[in-house]
């Protein structure tokens, strides 16, 4: 969170009174059975263990243009699915696409969304239902146009320290290299128990209130969000467990940076430690609140700052190299995420990096799987997994250190770094 900034527009000598409205609006998106899930990595969906759902608001600024804020429990939304989402959203709620920002909570037992690879992969194969996807975002499209305003008098801003959730899955060895990766569950290896290592502890909240009467809350926290995927059963996960527990305002959470971040430390995979994360994670969320300070609304700030994202280079990057184990059945689906990515990108894609600034709060919207030291170094709250067509993007240093996240499955390179602080620094302003 930033300082207060002040947004009071003076006319004529007077200070005009800014105003703000919200609309929120929830649509379910469990996908059909028989669909894809996290982009065909893991067994298909065979039944439905709790909902999923597209959570978001509107913000009505006087005298500016609205913004759409939405968290999807969805693996990834990339490339022109993107930008098909940005695009039907802005149009509901009257507004353009750069002033919209969609995420997705990154749950694996969900499906995924990329209008661009699906076209790319060889007959027979699919990274997803793609009928079913086009329908949702017209579906949310739908609830946008149809939420109905509120008046918001004051803004609540607070952060609350959350126990034994998250920890970081890259464990160095004496060399500097990474020796073992602690991922979303741990078992038989005594790397399980290695310090939590560099997290971000704090979940950060955002409420918006008509009165005494909290209307909204955004939170935000960085950890993936799994303990344990896989078994053919949909589910929001622990996030989606906690969240709904939120019975006192309309929630809506965002995870944040958490590319090299789980619960490694803290779960096993056991079945029973789904409900354990989840009462961590609610009760973090209920403390966030409790210690919220409030203040009048005096107005937002709503920044945009497109980056050029770098391709990673060397053996197995370039197109040729894409395309040529695309031909292979078991590697197809992620190579055609891998194609999509590439050739958007050397067409001159730019990602939009965006900031909301609003009652002394800063929110900051980011792209991919981002290490958490994006989100140490902004200092502030941060959605990620925004376009997901970078997938990992680490700092420059992790692509010397090795590990799962700086292997194929990273279509950035170590520029990256330097390209993100950049393009972070015009909205922190």
């Amino acid at each position: 969170m930033t300082g207060r900034r002040d947004f009071l527009s003076l006319g004529l000598g007077l200070a005009v009174r800014r105003t703000l409205r919200i609309a929120t609006f929830a649509v379910d998106v469990t996908p059909p059975l028989g669909t894809a899930l996290c982009y065909g990595l893991v067994p298909d969906a065979a039944s439905i263990g709790d909902r999923l759902w597209t959570r978001g608001l509107v913000l009505l600024p006087s005298g500016d243009s609205p913004v759409v804020l939405c968290a999807v429990d969805w693996l990834g939304i990339g490339n022109g699915s993107r930008d098909r989402w940005h695009t039907a959203l802005a149009k509901a709620a009257g507004t353009t696409p750069d002033r919209v920002s969609v995420h997705t909570v990154h749950q694996h037992d969900a499906p995924g969304d990329d209008l661009t690879a699906h076209a790319l992969l060889p007959n027979g194969l699919s990274l997803y239902d793609e009928a079913f996807a086009a329908a949702t975002v017209q579906r949310v499209a739908a609830a946008v146009k149809r939420a109905k305003p509120v008046a918001i008098s004051h803004v609540g801003i607070a952060s609350a320290k959350v126990d034994s959730i998250a920890s970081n899955r890259r464990i160095l060895g004496p060399d500097g290299k990474v020796a073992f990766g602690r991922m979303t569950a741990c078992r038989n290896s005594p790397h399980c128990a290695a310090p939590e290592g560099v997290i971000d502890p704090l979940l950060r909240s955002l409420s918006f209130y008509n009165g005494e009467r909290r209307v909204a809350t955004l939170s935000y926290y960085a950890t993936h969000p799994m303990s344990y995927y896989g078994k053919s059963v949909v589910s929001a996960d622990f996030i989606g467990m906690a969240r709904d527990k939120q019975t006192d305002t309309f929630q809506i959470h965002f995870t944040g940076a958490a590319g090299n971040i789980g619960a490694g430390r803290y779960n096993d995979g056991a079945v029973e430690n789904r409900a354990v994360l989840a009462g961590r994670l609610a009760d973090g969320m209920a403390r966030s609140k409790a210690s919220e300070e409030r203040v009048a609304y005096d107005g937002l700030h709503w920044a945009v700052s497109p980056v050029s994202m770098p391709l990673r280079e060397g053996p197995g990057f370039t197109e040729a190299d894409i395309t040529k184990v695309e031909k292979d059945p078991k590697l197809a689906r992620n190579n055609a995420r891998y194609l999509a990515f590439y050739r958007l990108t050397k067409a001159g894609r730019k990602i939009n990096l965006s900031a909301l600034t609003i009652g002394g709060a800063r929110v900051i919207h980011m792209p991919g799987e981002l290490f958490v030291e994006y989100q140490l170094h902004a200092g502030t709250a941060m959605a990620a997994y925004g376009d997901y067509g970078p997938m990992y993007i680490g700092t420059a240093e992790s692509y010397e250190q090795g590990g799962y996240e700086t292997t194929l499955v990273s279509r950035v390179g170590p520029r990256a770094e330097e390209i993100i602080k950049e393009g972070i620094r015009p909205l922190q302003v």
